[in-house]
């Protein structure tokens, strides 16, 4: 008894001097205890929690070489590698986790719609079912502040830029034919449906070093990773009809769209000012395939679509106004993919092609032209840790241009143009902390039509004031190369360019966000020619210049008013350029000083609809009266505009809508056609520039089919 009794005592004194005590404290970066802190050596049982005071103590009886791992909900997870006798009265600093929720974001100049995002100042919803957008994207994003509102264009028109100085990308490679052609005065449209879209972000400046060759804005639309289920849908319209089909199998999904619009029936409901030989006519199908590997995802998307009308404007220098004709066909195809290589590296690649052609007629002139376009873009991401991220890449876009002109007076003549840029961007996102981040790239060009090499450094920087607050600066230099009017006719100039400096406040509460934003932008080498319009005997040069500036207010809140749910815009802008063929420095016409954009949506439960407005007020646009002394020397009146939707669920899959635009019946005045020669008494004659009609309606019903019998078409409409 007594021997066993010492064995006893000599194996428990044995493993009490076999065992080792780790311990320490741990603190935050302020040096303050962090409670209930998780330290573990890794691969093992042993390990404990901080107490009150950050302290921790436990033994192990582990040796040699050990990895001491700590780690606490919202801050870094802190590792140390070493012999197990040095894990000893240590302090441990805990660095705050930057990527959590509540941390900073880098978003001046910057909308996003989607559900990833940490900050989304609009819903994938919100895109379409704007009542002023009429199922139009880009409809929604003129509701938004730094927009201005030119209502017989369509396009995005921002912060004092045209519309050619905003860019559109699908899974971030170029579209280069992003709206459907039309004819003047009457609005454009976006070519793609949103149907196969769940994301979307609308840089009004400042913009990261990843996109180039857009002056003032960039437009990013995201395809949907993968389906949800599959599905089809129906939908039957005033205007035409839409089929869409989702399907799934393994790793594979596709979804296409398909629509056919014709507007005959409805002209022959509701004549327009127009004369119509052949009302609008477009067909337009898409689809995107998916498919997902162990690492990554590739998809394709590919979109075609056709259109034709012809139809007879009045013209105040034609008693028998102005013929126009047109007939389009646009190709785009689009493949990438997104995989990760190791655990900290990551890359996407993508390629585009763009094949568009139009036939225009225009009174007695014939003209035809074809643009070819290729985009291919290489790009990696390093994530050296939450604190320090690197993106790096190269892309390339090649352009060919042709075009034949004739008319009743001369010979077939050719023009066109070959535009190839090569450029490479570097591009580093730093987290000093949860409250301070810096985002800096520099990016670069080399365009071979001008034999020209253009560097653009971009910086961003984003602190916290609060908890829900955030204040951000940005600053960017940005190049575009010159639009194909003028291109076809002259290459020897300079791409333009400007200069983006912006201070953006961001304040976002549950269910409520604020944004006040103010920039200022610098142009340079803006194109300049002396004929009334781009001619072929033009003298052209890049001495242009013109600046832009102002103040952007959004709000949005959907907690004040149970079910209803609202966001008020305001933009003040500032501008005035010297290019073109103005003879001096003027606030450009498609600019409105003041706009202002009000949005509301309810649902009305017992009623089982959802009805919508959108109020749009934007103060007049300039436009030279050749009566009075001066260039762009008066203004239109104010546009008004306020437009009604109203969408019914007669069953959970069966929608329903209608939608009035300009309910109110609001004669806008886009501007004034002065005739070309003076009458008896010298003066000039002119018609006001009206819109086609000066109300649109729209009635539709959609049909869902699903697994789940639940979903529908509201997030379409």
């Amino acid at each position: 008894m007594k021997q066993l009794i010492v064995i006893l005592i000599a194996l428990l004194s044995f493993q009490i001097q076999g065992q080792t005590t780790i311990n320490g404290k741990v603190v935050n970066s302020k040096n303050q205890p962090i409670v209930g802190a998780n330290i573990y050596l890794e691969g093992t049982y042993d390990g404990s929690t901080s107490n009150a005071n950050g302290e921790f103590s436990f033994t192990s009886s582990e040796t040699g070489t050990q990895t001491l791992i700590v780690s606490y909900l919202a801050y870094e997870t802190f590792t140390m590698v070493g012999d197990l006798s040095y894990f000893k009265d240590l302090t441990i600093k805990l660095k705050e986790d930057v990527s959590t929720l509540d941390a900073v974001v880098l978003s001046a100049g910057t909308f996003s719609a989607g559900d990833n995002s940490k900050v989304s100042v609009l819903k994938p919803l919100d895109v379409v079912t704007t009542a002023s957008a009429l199922g139009d994207f880009v409809g929604a994003l003129q509701t938004l502040p730094g927009t201005s509102t030119v209502s017989e264009d369509g396009r995005l028109f921002v912060r004092g830029g045209d519309a050619n100085e905003t860019q559109i990308f699908i899974d971030g490679i170029r579209v280069f034919t992003p709206y459907t052609p039309t004819t003047n005065n009457t609005p454009t449209r976006g070519r793609y449906s949103p149907f196969l879209f769940d994301g979307i972000t609308f840089s009004t400046g400042g913009y990261s070093a990843e996109y180039g060759q857009a002056l003032s804005s960039v437009l990013l639309l995201n395809t949907i990773d993968e389906p949800d289920q599959e599905k089809t849908d129906i939908g039957i319209m005033s205007v035409g009809a839409s089929l869409g089909n989702t399907q799934k199998w393994g790793d594979n999904s596709l979804s296409v769209n398909a629509s056919y619009v014709n507007l005959a029936p409805y002209i022959a409901l509701l004549p327009d000012r127009n004369d119509w030989e052949k009302p609008f006519e477009t067909f337009a199908g898409e689809a995107v395939y998916r498919h997902k590997t162990d690492s990554g995802l590739f998809k394709f998307y590919g979109a075609f679509d056709t259109s034709n009308f012809e139809l007879t404007q009045e013209h105040i220098d034609f008693s028998e106004g102005a013929n126009f004709k047109l007939n389009n066909k646009n190709l785009y195809m689009n493949g990438s993919y997104s995989g990760i290589l190791t655990d900290t590296w990551s890359m996407f690649g993508g390629l585009s092609f763009t094949r568009a052609n139009n036939k225009l007629g225009i009174l007695t002139s014939d003209v035809n032209n074809t643009e070819n376009s290729f985009h291919a873009k290489l790009k990696f991401k390093n994530r050296f840790s939450n604190r320090f991220k690197l993106y790096y890449g190269a892309e390339y876009f090649a352009t060919n241009y042709d075009e034949t002109f004739e008319d009743e007076t001369s010979d077939e003549v050719d023009y066109g143009y070959n535009n190839n840029i090569a450029a490479a961007f570097a591009e580093a996102d730093i987290f000093i902390s949860k409250k301070l981040a810096f985002k800096t790239g520099i990016r670069a060009e080399y365009s071979q039509l001008f034999k020209d090499f253009n560097v653009a450094p971009r910086l961003s920087l984003a602190y916290k004031t609060s908890n829900k607050s955030q204040l951000s600066l940005a600053y960017g230099n940005f190049y575009q190369n010159p639009a194909s009017d003028i291109l076809k006719f002259e290459q020897d100039l300079k791409a333009e360019n400007t200069t983006h400096y912006i201070m953006n406040y961001q304040y976002n509460a549950d269910g409520r966000i604020f944004r006040a934003e103010t920039y200022y932008k610098k142009y340079s080498n803006l194109v300049k020619f002396d004929t009334d319009f781009t001619r072929f005997d033009s003298n052209f040069s890049s001495n242009g210049s013109g600046y832009a500036k102002g103040l952007d207010l959004f709000w949005r809140d959907s907690k004040a008013i149970k079910n209803f749910d609202y966001w008020l815009s305001y933009s003040y802008l500032d501008t005035k350029r010297d290019y073109r063929n103005y003879p001096m420095e003027a606030q450009p016409n498609f600019a409105n000083k003041h706009n202002v954009s009000v949005v509301g949506k309810y649902f009305v439960t017992k009623w089982r609809s959802q009805v919508g407005f959108s109020y749009g007020l934007a103060s007049g646009r300039t436009y030279t009266n050749p009566n009075e002394p001066g260039f762009l020397n008066e203004k239109t009146k104010t546009f008004n505009n306020l437009s009604l939707n109203w969408a019914y669920l007669i069953s959970p899959q069966k929608i329903l809508y209608a939608s009035v635009n300009n309910v109110l019946g609001y004669k806008n005045i886009n501007g004034y056609q002065y005739s070309s020669t003076p009458d008896l008494n010298g003066q000039f004659n002119r018609r006001a520039l009206r819109p086609a009609a000066d109300q649109f309606f729209f009635v539709g019903f959609f049909w869902t089919i699903s697994e789940d019998k639940k979903s529908n078409q509201l997030d379409n409409l």
